[in-house]
């Protein structure tokens, strides 16, 4: 069972989602938070599998209360736009992907399944807008020392993944095999202490193997 904790200032978003994933058979809403603050805390109270927060909340906001959140839950960043300004920093700080807010209810279901495995919820078109915006402001890179731990070959594949790139299209790219590919991401995610795609995405940006007018 998925277990499901819904962060959103709005009564009755809160209950058409309720009732969307209570009625599936491997979910059930376990607490409700009108902001951040009550977010984080009924999360250390409840210990969800995933967490659907929403950005742009009265008090705390969505993206302080991701930052704040104990290890565990997986946090869905709920927005209006697709390109929200506090996207990147929410998956920056530790969120495993971003959904809008009017998104179809299957894609949602979906979403919190995809997001409950381990998976990141970026897709490769949304990944490059994302880099794209962010690259067009942003200051330095920060220093790649990290970096220094992969081989030649994890960090083509970081740079495949900064991209947006799914591990097929890794593998037709590589010349290699989906599952080698799908190797290569575990590995690389480890050796950066990355707990997911999203936080490669991230990281692929700030270390500077992804820049500014590249893609």
């Amino acid at each position: 069972m998925i277990n499901v904790l819904l962060a959103d200032d709005q009564a009755l978003v809160r209950a058409g989602f309720k009732a969307l994933l209570d009625a599936q058979p491997d979910m059930t809403v376990v607490a409700e938070a009108a902001d951040g603050a009550e977010a984080v805390r009924l999360s250390r109270e409840h210990d969800p599998d995933v967490v659907l927060m929403d950005i742009r909340m009265p008090g705390t906001d969505g993206l302080t209360a991701t930052r704040q959140m104990p290890p565990g839950p997986r946090v869905i960043i709920l927005t209006t736009f697709e390109l929200d300004e506090y996207v990147f920093e929410a998956l920056r700080g530790g969120a495993s992907g971003f959904l809008v807010k009017d998104t179809e209810p299957a894609e949602l279901i979906q979403a919190v399944r995809v997001v409950a495995a381990g998976e990141a919820l970026l897709s490769p078109s949304v990944t490059r807008r994302l880099i794209s915006e962010y690259a067009s402001r942003a200051k330095e890179p920060l220093a790649a020392d990290d970096l220094d731990r992969l081989t030649e070959r994890e960090r083509e594949v970081l740079t495949l993944v900064g991209a947006g790139m799914t591990n097929d299209e890794i593998a037709a790219k590589l010349f290699m095999s989906p599952a080698t590919a799908k190797t290569h991401v575990s590995r690389t995610m480890m050796k950066l202490n990355a707990r997911d795609r999203a936080q490669l995405v991230v990281i692929a940006y700030e270390s500077g193997v992804v820049r500014p007018g590249w893609l």
